[in-house]
This record gives C-alpha cells, sequence and structure tokens, in this order.
C-alpha cells in the first residue's frame, strides 16, 4: 500500500513553490519529525533543503501558517457519538461545513468557496486564506468560546496544518490530504477576521469558573501545566507571591498563544489559585486588583511568544 501512495516529497516542493513554510512530519502521522522542535522556525521554501529532507524518507508535510502568511479554516467532521453542544444543535448541522453555512447565513455573507481546498483525511474540509495584514490571528478551537463554533478550528501563527500529498494512518481516521480547489488562497474575509479578532480580544470575567468539560477536554500535557502553574501560585510564600503569579500566567500564556490553551481556563485556574491569598485573615502582600493586573499582563505577554510543543498544533 504504501508504494502506491506518490511520494510527499513533491508535495513539499509544490508547496514551497506558493510560497509556503515547510517542514517534515512522522510519516504516517501528523506530528512534527521527532528532534524537529523549532518547526516554525526552521520550516523553509528552499527546494534545496525540501529535497534534501524528503530524500531521507516518505516523510508527511506540515505547513506553518505563520511564516507562510496563512489563515487555514479547518471544518471537521464529527467523531463516532460526538453531537453538537446546545447551541449547535440545529436542524441541518452534523459537522463544521454546516456549521460555517449557519455563520455565513447570519452575517449575510456567501460561504467561501473560491480559495485554495483541501480535503481532509476524515473528509473534513481546510479553506486556506491569506492572512489580512498587521493582524495578529492566532489558532482557535472551535471546542471553546474563543473559536468560531463547534468543528471549527483555525490555524494561523503558531500552528501548522498537514499538507495535501500527506496520507496519514492514525486509530481516528486514515487517508490522504487532497486538494480540491487548487485556487490560489484568497484573503480571510473581513468578517471572519473580524469574528476572530472580538473572540480573541473578548473579556472573561475573573472568578466565573470553569465550564462544565472545558478543562477535562484539554490535553493531557495542558491539563498538568495549569495544575502545575495553579500549585506554584497557591504555594506561594509571602513576598514572593506576585512573581509567582507572573511567572504562571505567563507560561499559561504561552499555550494560549499556541492554541492549546482557551484563555478563559487559564484565567479562571489563575484566579481560583490566587484566591486564597486574599481576604482579610491574608498576609496582604497581593491584592485582588494588582492580581487581575498581573494575570492580563503576564497571559498578553506569553501568547506573544507561543510555546512550540511537537503535538497538539495541527489540523
Amino acid at each position: 500500500m504504501t508504494h502506491s501512495i506518490p511520494h510527499p516529497g513533491a508535495a513539499a516542493l509544490a508547496c514551497a513553490r506558493r510560497g509556503w513554510h515547510v517542514f517534515p512530519l512522522t510519516p504516517r502521522d501528523k506530528t512534527p519529525l521527532a528532534g524537529f522542535t523549532d518547526w516554525e522556525t526552521n520550516a523553509t521554501t528552499d527546494p534545496a533543503r525540501v529535497r534534501a529532507f524528503w530524500s531521507r524518507d516518505r516523510y508527511n508535510v506540515g505547513i506553518a501558517c505563520g511564516p507562510s502568511g496563512l489563515v487555514v479554516i479547518d471544518l471537521d467532521t464529527p467523531k463516532p457519538g460526538e453531537t453538537p453542544p446546545t447551541q449547535w444543535a440545529l436542524p441541518g448541522v452534523n459537522e463544521g461545513a454546516d456549521v460555517l453555512a449557519v455563520l455565513c447565513e447570519r452575517h449575510g455573507q456567501p460561504f467561501p468557496t473560491d480559495t485554495f481546498t483541501v480535503t481532509t483525511r476524515r473528509g473534513g474540509t481546510h479553506l486556506y486564506f491569506t492572512a489580512p495584514p498587521g493582524a495578529e490571528l492566532r489558532n482557535t478551537s472551535g471546542r471553546y468560546r474563543t473559536g468560531l463554533g463547534w468543528l471549527i478550528d483555525t490555524r494561523a501563527a503558531g500552528g501548522y496544518v498537514v499538507a495535501p500529498g500527506s496520507f496519514v494512518d492514525l486509530p481516528d481516521g486514515t487517508g490522504p490530504y487532497t486538494v480540491t480547489n487548487p485556487a490560489p488562497p484568497a484573503p480571510l474575509p473581513g468578517w471572519l477576521a473580524d469574528l476572530l479578532a472580538a473572540a480573541r480580544a473578548a473579556p472573561t470575567p475573573l472568578g466565573a469558573g470553569n465550564r462544565p468539560g472545558t478543562v477535562a477536554d484539554l490535553p493531557s500535557y495542558v491539563q498538568a501545566a495549569l495544575k502545575g502553574e495553579a500549585a506554584r501560585v497557591a504555594g506561594a510564600v509571602p513576598g514572593g507571591r506576585n512573581h509567582a503569579l507572573n511567572k504562571a500566567a505567563y507560561n499559561l500564556g504561552r499555550l494560549i498563544g499556541a492554541g492549546l490553551l482557551p484563555e478563559d481556563a487559564a484565567r479562571d485556574v489563575l484566579w481560583g489559585a490566587v484566591s486564597v491569598h486574599l481576604g482579610p485573615d491574608r498576609t496582604a502582600d497581593i491584592h485582588p486588583a494588582d492580581a487581575r493586573a498581573t494575570i492580563g499582563c503576564a497571559l498578553a505577554a506569553g501568547a506573544r511568544k507561543p510555546r512550540t510543543i511537537t503535538r497538539g498544533y495541527a489540523a
């Protein structure tokens, strides 16, 4: 079966010719090649480097969206047994493409079909767009309110997508990534850019509490990061509590910038951890207003330097 699949090196060169920065993924997988940790920096459009990489093995192809100037909207299909959340339990809404169609209708906009389009291994769709000039768009997840909607993820700065020409064989789905519309990527529609910018900038009330299932649905290493940073803050001693909060928020901000952690979950966890030090019977070396300011500033600073992890970024 392997020999019937075209060599992905040709696909890597085709992407590079389009000006898209590529890097090797594990053969028949979605994760960056072992040891290729700084993929966003080392992704390339140099044909010589591309040929050198893919002459070694049948690596799948990753496209680093940020350096490539791309925003990719990933319209996914539900996994077995998955049903839409209450807000998307509407007639005819069964997958991410249906959710996008509803958003288009609500905003009086056409469905954005005239752009570079890829069908994914599980029957989903990747819509490629050029990023708006000067915009600071990053990854979003359809599972959280920072995304566009159920089963719609976006990949931008700090994220990557599996390129067409790759073949993935994993327990949750096997198949190729195939170009279904070779048109050049269109500019990201302004109304979609506005929705993504508004979702990213929307303030979240501190202490509002986690939505049911939010943290439990996160990858295990993100859950571990939340637990560890919360412990750092809750266990901080007088005189070092603001420093601990600043460090914890910065670290979690890097995960937010990478699209791996919703900002509201990070804020809630940090506020819950620092709250043990607040109140009239506590040593008053940190105050609520200062804690709020520290959390906001440090999360924003961390998000500007997204953490690079070898899994969890791809679509």
